[in-house]
């Protein structure tokens, strides 16, 4: 059975078409837009995105390697199993790639990941962790060799010749594997075990998506572009509650679809333009949903509870058909929806420029994560030994993204958090890494005075959750305090140096003066003057004027009104009074800052208008006007499908929090499944602590890992004008960092 329209399938004039709707645009580039996109790719060499002719070619000789080495493995298995010197010459085993370098966007010393295909006599547990694993254990060209047999994706990570390479592998009901094996035919999932079908789902779904774009050399270059952009500016993290690998890929190849014939300069500008109009929790998809034969479960929200709370789906183009993003929380999707919507203001006035002057370095500016915020939480944790650390670090960053959670529903979401995307070594101690997540009050709603939020229960519950770790051994240590922003310590920025106050301005400034002093806009007095400080600024106070304008094509957006400018931090249904208060977030430990003295905060959205002059004055009036309009209504045709998402209440989602994801992971490009669920029973380790009989090993690079409310639609009560209140949070035993 198939739930919608065929991906693949001919328009009229007999060319094919890709995906499960009618292309938004099908015009081509113009002179200026070939210009554009040769400095875009210009760009991203110069940013060391693409990998030298020397590194390619070592990579080569080690996927070489590799499969050679495979070969061998399966004869010496079948030999000693006891099968005829016939069947022995016939037994076969074979390396196939997938994620990024399957994609062809990896960059320089990027990993490889890969899957290992053997026949039905050789196992996993004994053959491929056993002999295989003492094979490569035995080769000088093997280093750092990891083997994770009880991770949710069974994986063996080790460099070869310094290449550094992810291995998994599925065990096929065939005799005999073929030279020419394609795993892309459903026919290949017949009687494979659970684990093969989470390991074969990353070949599967990489090749599916090479088959679903009109230009694969347009995709390629699109999608480095936007995983540089997503890195930048801090939400590439699937284990954070934003996304990875296969997100991004998924979003840009459904943009491919949508304009099959323009070239990446248009498709950037495009993808932040579609996706900021976005709404969402409708489904991205490059094809249909099939349910196959085979009786796996496929994403359906119209007959599965737990499928109508992902908040932000973006489905896999291959049998079975999963959510790949299923992690996104509102407090994530909150953040990427503003950062969707800087790329899309930067990129009209990129467009709006000569070719030879358009400054993509604005787009890929890097987000000033610890000058946005006023407090954070520091969550530290700590090992007795490398092995110890890995695997403890690796079970922590699947949990993180709990600690969000927790904080979200316990406050009612009155207080959000914004979890940094990665962890930071301190070189001083060893086996130590710390996180970072922000903290801010949630925008657009009436301050009440005195109001606190007590965090000790969230942190305590996510500290016995972690606790609860089957490996857990002495040492293994986690901590979490909160900081103020001066409190930061020095490890976390570049070169251990703490960077002065910066006195850049946001690009909406930056470009409102010049086109102020060249006379081509006037501001507007008419409108009400609001003081806040610029986001880049970090404290430093200005005006903005034009607050209450907004177009249609700022009405069609989800959850934000408003724009915000670069540096300015997620933000939902602000509404331009509500934006006037700051929120100040103070532990209560009895020290009150006057509101004159506190600096505006991330969760204050610059609301820019997006009818302001700057935008007119760069915009061509009549054909860009009936362009977007035009778009806009192909989006909503677009969006009109057959699947239902409602909100999730939170009794609901912490009822389904406990199984909800079994059911729906996804292998990221470097094989490993997001968040593997673990069922505990409480019990006794060696070392006294409670663990459950669950069993994890952590230290997966890319283990990017729900049952999450979904974000407001209606509007926010304006707030009654009174004095600017500290808001405080009572940690009670949660401690000062020292």
């Amino acid at each position: 059975m198939v739930m919608g329209s065929p991906g693949l399938s001919n328009r009229n004039n007999g060319q094919q078409r890709l995906g499960i709707t009618e292309p938004i645009s099908l015009g081509g580039p113009s002179e200026e837009d070939v210009i554009k996109s040769r400095e875009l790719e210009k760009y991203l060499h110069d940013a060391g995105l693409y990998e030298s002719q020397e590194e390619a070619v070592s990579r080569e000789e080690v996927l070489g390697r590799l499969d050679q080495i495979v070969k061998i493995w399966v004869k010496t298995i079948s030999r000693a199993k006891g099968l005829n010197d016939e069947l022995v010459h016939q037994a076969n085993a074979k390396i196939f790639t997938f994620g990024s370098y399957r994609l062809g966007v990896h960059g320089p010393g990027a990993d490889i990941d890969t899957l290992c295909v053997g026949p039905r006599h050789a196992t996993r547990e004994e053959d491929f962790f056993g002999e295989l694993y003492r094979m490569l254990s035995e080769m000088s060209e093997v280093t750092e060799l990891h083997p994770v047999p009880d991770a949710h994706v069974p994986i063996m990570q080790f460099k070869f010749n310094g290449v550094s390479i992810d291995l998994l592998y599925a065990k096929l009901s065939l005799y005999i594997i073929p030279e020419d094996l394609d795993v892309s035919q459903d026919a290949i999932l017949h009687s494979a075990d659970e684990q093969t079908v989470r390991s074969l789902n990353g070949c599967r779904v990489t090749d599916q998506i090479l088959r679903l774009v009109p230009s694969i050399q347009n995709f390629r270059t699109t999608l480095r572009c936007m995983r540089l952009w997503a890195k930048r500016r801090g939400v590439y993290s699937n284990v954070a509650g934003f996304l990875g690998g296969i997100n991004w890929a998924l979003l840009v190849a459904r943009i491919c679809q949508l304009y099959p014939n323009a070239l990446p300069n248009m498709l950037v500008s495009r993808f932040f333009r579609v996706y900021t109009q976005w709404r969402w929790p409708n489904p991205v998809m490059l094809c249909a949903i099939e349910e196959g034969s085979l009786g796996l479960p496929v994403w359906d929200p119209r007959r599965n509870p737990r499928d109508r709370y992902h908040l932000m789906p973006i489905i896999t183009p291959a049998y079975p058909c999963m959510n790949s993003s299923y992690n996104v929380s509102s407090s994530t999707l909150r953040i990427m929806l503003e950062e969707f919507q800087r790329g899309n203001e930067i990129c009209e006035c990129l467009q709006a420029m000569e070719a030879n002057k358009a400054d993509w370095d604005t787009l890929f500016e890097s987000y000033a994560f610890f000058e946005a915020y006023k407090n954070y939480l520091q969550i530290d944790i700590s090992a007795a030994n490398a092995d110890g650390f890995r695997k403890w670090k690796g079970w922590v960053e699947s949990r993180l993204r709990q600690l969000t959670l927790k904080i979200e529903r316990k406050t009612y979401e009155m207080l959000q958090c914004h979890p940094h995307p990665g962890g930071f070594p301190d070189k001083s101690r060893p086996f130590h890494s710390s996180y970072f997540m922000g903290l801010q009050r949630k925008q657009g709603v009436p301050v009440k005075e005195g109001e606190h939020f007590d965090l000790s229960k969230a942190v305590d519950d996510f500290k016995l959750a972690v606790y609860q770790y089957t490996l857990r051994e002495i040492g293994m240590e986690i901590r979490v305090s909160h900081v103020k922003r001066r409190e930061i310590p020095n490890f976390v920025f570049p070169g251990g140096v703490r960077p002065s106050r910066p006195s850049k301005v946001s690009w909406v400034r930056k470009r409102r003066s010049e086109l102020e002093v060249s006379g081509s806009t006037q501001p507007d007095r008419s409108g009400e003057d609001r003081t806040v400080s610029d986001g880049a600024d970090s404290g430093r106070k200005r005006k903005l004027e034009n607050d209450n304008v907004e177009t249609d094509h700022a009405k069609s957006m989800r959850p934000c009104v408003g724009e915000v400018c670069e540096a300015s931090p997620p933000f939902s249904n602000v509404s331009p009074s509500s934006a006037k208060y700051e929120n100040n977030v103070e532990v209560s430990t009895g020290k009150i800052e006057s509101p004159a003295q506190i600096p505006y905060q991330n969760g204050q959205a610059e609301v820019w208008s997006r009818c302001n002059p700057l935008i007119n004055s760069l915009s061509v009036a009549g054909d860009a006007s009936s362009s977007k309009e035009a778009e806009k209504l192909a989006l909503e045709k677009i969006m009109a499908g057959p699947y239902v998402s409602h909100q999730a209440l939170p009794e609901e989602l912490d009822e389904l929090e406990g199984d909800s994801e079994d059911r729906h992971q996804v292998k990221d490009f470097s094989g490993n499944m997001k968040d593997s669920r673990i069922e505990p029973s409480i019990e006794k380790s060696n070392n006294g602590a409670e663990t459950s009989t669950g069993s994890y090993n952590g230290g997966l690079e890319e283990l990017e890992p729900a049952e999450l409310m979904a974000p407001s639609l209606n509007g926010t009560p304006e707030p009654v004008a009174q004095r600017k209140p500290i808001i405080r949070l009572n940690f009670t035993s949660l401690p000062n960092a020292s």
